[in-house]
């Protein structure tokens, strides 16, 4: 299971490594190529709760191999397309058209495996060991975005016959270790459709670019169905939402234009670029998981200030990465900001879930889910848009809303006492 949440969030962002060059290669527009990831995670966020509550009906297996089969048709569809471009079969906008359809298959199906993956691990693991499985499955989606773009200027493929595959290798051989993993899970998961429910899964923000877990799923996953409604405006979590979604579009604007930014200011060729842009985005996720798994459990800071003290380090980090000029600079700057990232979204999870007692838990972790889903769908085609009108202005309009939300966050954020959780949860009040 660890296995299918990494292949899935590496072979996403591998793909997303690779586009900027391919996109430049091909002769389309930046933003086009932002858009074909806005689409997608549009799609995931509208599939993922759908597919997460047909599980509890269908059996998780079913899902699961949903998903992963999914996963393996759109990257192989996208491989096929993104060839005949390359190799003058079709013209470059076609081919990103039909990149686009592709796409949509991995949003649309791609996302049933997470939960169902959750809800499996969930419903075979008592109460005390179930929150660090669903730990462990979360990091994988972690460390996902760490290998995707570390392995992807490897899968560079070269003449295969007549065929050209280059750039597009990588979708080839995601799809072809997704067909393995799809194998495995056939193959040793038993059915379980005749199986009652039990704990149900959630759905999982998309898996992008400097997009590490935000353990929402875990919250929800752990938590047993039904429970207290609570609204995005609700005078408990509004603040925090309000958190989460702005420095969410504020990673998402910065990451997507990541590629294209190495490009331009070292000035290389697409094909010379992938290995850079790989350097730049495993620094970025590394730093991340640096926060989440190293430092925030040793300083053991409280979720606003997790919030407060991220905003300051993504502030200055994506404001120095608009102005870096050498790969030395650019890879320096973008793991401070994504540091920064890494202490936030654990800060606005965890916020957002002290803000209501158990019975609220389900309700908030998926508004959590929802927030960061929704950065991925507008995020991307906001900074690469920035990006076309003024190269380094999605990055020191990152850097300024990260200062603006900060002093936002230091009046609005609180943490309430434990008493007045209850108080929220007591059914007189």
């Amino acid at each position: 299971m660890f296995l299918v949440m990494l292949t899935i969030a590496a072979g996403n962002t591998a793909l997303q490594s690779v586009l900027p060059a391919l996109g430049r290669s091909l002769g389309v527009a930046d933003s086009a190529v932002a858009a074909a990831f806005s689409v997608s995670a549009l799609l995931w966020v509208l599939a993922a709760p759908f597919w997460a509550n047909r599980s509890d009906r269908h059996g998780r297996r079913v899902m699961i191999l949903l998903g992963m089969g999914g996963f393996c048709v759109s990257l192989a569809l996208c491989g096929v397309f993104l060839a005949a471009g390359i190799n003058g079969v079709i013209g470059g906008t076609t081919a990103f058209l039909l990149f686009i359809l592709g796409r949509l298959i991995y949003g649309t199906f791609g996302s049933a495996a997470p939960p169902a993956v959750q809800a499996l691990v969930a419903g075979n693991t008592t109460r005390e060991e179930r929150t660090r499985a669903l730990t462990l499955l979360a990091s994988a989606f972690g460390l996902g975005t760490i290998l995707g773009p570390a392995i992807a200027p490897y899968l560079i493929l070269g003449q295969w016959g007549a065929v050209e595959v280059g750039l597009a290798g990588p979708a080839f051989v995601f799809a072809v270790f997704g067909l393995v993993v799809f194998v495995t899970v056939r193959r040793t998961l038993p059915d379980d459709r005749d199986i009652a429910a039990g704990v149900g899964g959630a759905a999982n923000a998309y898996p992008s670019i400097g997009g590490q877990s935000t353990g929402a799923s875990v919250t929800a996953a752990t938590e047993p169905k039904g429970g207290d409604a609570v609204g995005y405006l609700d005078p408990r979590i509004r603040a925090w939402m309000i958190a989460g979604l702005v420095m969410g579009h504020a990673q998402a604007m910065t990451g997507q234009a990541i590629g294209f930014l190495v490009i331009d200011r070292l000035g290389l060729p697409p094909a010379l670029a992938l290995e850079p842009t790989g350097i730049v985005l495993m620094m970025g996720a590394g730093a991340a998981l640096l926060a989440q798994w190293g430092l925030i459990p040793l300083l053991n800071l409280k979720p606003r200030a997790l919030v407060l003290v991220g905003l300051v380090l993504a502030a200055a980090g994506t404001a120095l990465t608009g102005l870096a000029t050498s790969l030395y600079g650019i890879a320096t700057a973008y793991a401070l900001a994504s540091l920064g990232f890494g202490f936030t979204r654990p800060g606005f999870t965890a916020g957002s879930s002290l803000a209501v007692g158990p019975r609220a838990q389900g309700a908030v972790a998926g508004k959590v889910t929802s927030v960061n889903g929704a950065s991925f769908v507008l995020g991307p085609s906001i900074g690469v848009g920035l990006y076309e009108w003024h190269h380094p202005l999605p990055y020191l309009v990152a850097g300024a809303g990260c200062v603006l939300l900060a002093i936002y966050c230091w009046r609005a954020l609180t943490e309430p006492a434990a008493a007045e959780v209850a108080a929220f949860d007591d059914p007189v009040v």
